[in-house]
């Protein structure tokens, strides 16, 4: 089982990255390679996936971000490929921020996830990824990207977030920063 692995980036595709490694290319598929540098040294975390027809590395930047995928793959119904691509359109505490509220709705956005298994991931991981002491106030992601989405600049976004309950489901705290922004 592979940790890390420190090398210089000799290809970037749409879906991978090649780490050139003491002289030996891996290829390590990745959420978003295009966030790496030809000919720059990086540290890329890894997962081995095997299986009797396949082995492939997983790689990403931070630790987070794997423990992140790793508990997104242990979902009935959701493998490596269906994971990475949440990783790659949505931020790690969007998707955690609505795995605890129980927002379908938000994890239906990502490819190749439905109705049964957003709700699966809900059922598997709701509690698993926020620990009891860590607050979840000020995690407004899921509504800045929305109000982002219907052309409010970030300034003005994280003037009115300040004044909107983090314990609301999403929907209420889009009706009242809209309020707030149309003042």
């Amino acid at each position: 089982m592979y940790a890390y692995i420190k090398g210089k980036i000799t290809e970037i595709d749409s879906n991978y990255i090649v780490v050139d490694n003491n002289g030996i290319g891996y290829m390590i598929y990745t959420a978003s390679p295009y966030s790496f540098n030809i000919d720059e040294e990086y540290t890329v975390y890894l997962y081995q996936y095997v299986r009797e027809d396949e082995i492939s590395l997983y790689g990403f930047k931070t630790l987070e971000e794997k423990d992140l995928f790793l508990k997104l793959t242990s979902v009935k119904g959701l493998g490596c490929k269906m994971a990475l691509p949440m990783l790659a359109t949505g931020s790690i505490s969007g998707i955690v921020d609505a795995i605890e509220r129980e927002n379908v709705l938000y994890l239906k956005k990502f490819p190749k996830i439905g109705d049964k298994v957003a709700r699966q991931i809900i059922l598997d991981l709701k509690g698993k990824l926020v620990s009891n002491n860590e607050i979840q106030s000020g995690n407004f992601d899921e509504l800045t990207e929305a109000l982002k989405g219907l052309g409010y600049k970030t300034a003005d976004i994280n003037k009115v977030t300040k004044m909107i309950n983090a314990d609301d489901e999403i929907e209420v705290q889009i009706k009242e920063a809209l309020k707030l922004l149309l003042k």
